[in-house]
C-alpha cells in the first residue's frame, strides 16, 4: 500500500515522503496513529498543498532539537551510588537514574532518548548520548562517584 507519510517515522522516512509499506503496518500502525494518510489523488494533492507547511514545522522541530542539544552540551549529571571494595558499585546506573538526576537539576529528558550500549558498573566519568530526534544528537557527561557514608 503507499502512504504519504504526516510526520517524521525513524527507520522509515520524512514527512511529506509517499512510500510503499506493508498493507497491515499502514492500516494497522501508520494510519490509525496519524502518521501517515493513503495516498490517492485527493490526499497528493492536498499533499503539495501542504508541503510548505510540512516543511516549515519540520525546520521550527529541527531549530528546537539544536538549541536543546546546545543548551545540553555541557551538563554534567553527577550520581552518588554505595560502593565494595576495589571501588565497584552495588548495582548499576541505567538511564532511569540518569533521568531522576536530570529532572532534579530541572532538565527533563526521556529515558528512552539516552542511548546507553549498557547499565554504567564503575565509578568514574562517562559520556552518554541523547537522541533528540531529526538526526539530532547531543551528549551529556554523567560522573558516578562514591556515596559518602
Amino acid at each position: 500500500m503507499k502512504v504519504i507519510l504526516k510526520e517524521n517515522v525513524e527507520a522509515l522516512g520524512k514527512a511529506g515522503d509517499i512510500l510503499k509499506v506493508a498493507d497491515g503496518y499502514a492500516r494497522n500502525f501508520l494510519i490509525p496513529k496519524g502518521m501517515a494518510a493513503e495516498a490517492n489523488v485527493r490526499n497528493i494533492k492536498a499533499l503539495e498543498h501542504d508541503k510548505n507547511s510540512i516543511l516549515r514545522k519540520a525546520e521550527k522541530e529541527r531549530k528546537l532539537h539544536e538549541s536543546m542539544a546546545a543548551s545540553l552540551s555541557g551538563v554534567i549529571c553527577t550520581i552518588a551510588r554505595r560502593v565494595g571494595e576495589q571501588d565497584k558499585l552495588f548495582g548499576s546506573v541505567t538511564a532511569k537514574d540518569i533521568e531522576e538526576a536530570l529532572l532534579a537539576q530541572n532538565i527533563k529528558i526521556d529515558r528512552k532518548t539516552l542511548v546507553l550500549d549498557e547499565p554504567i558498573k564503575a565509578i568514574g566519568e562517562f559520556p552518554v548520548v541523547v537522541k533528540l530526534g531529526a538526526g539530532v544528537t547531543a551528549e551529556i557527561k554523567v560522573n558516578v562517584v562514591p556515596e559518602q557514608a
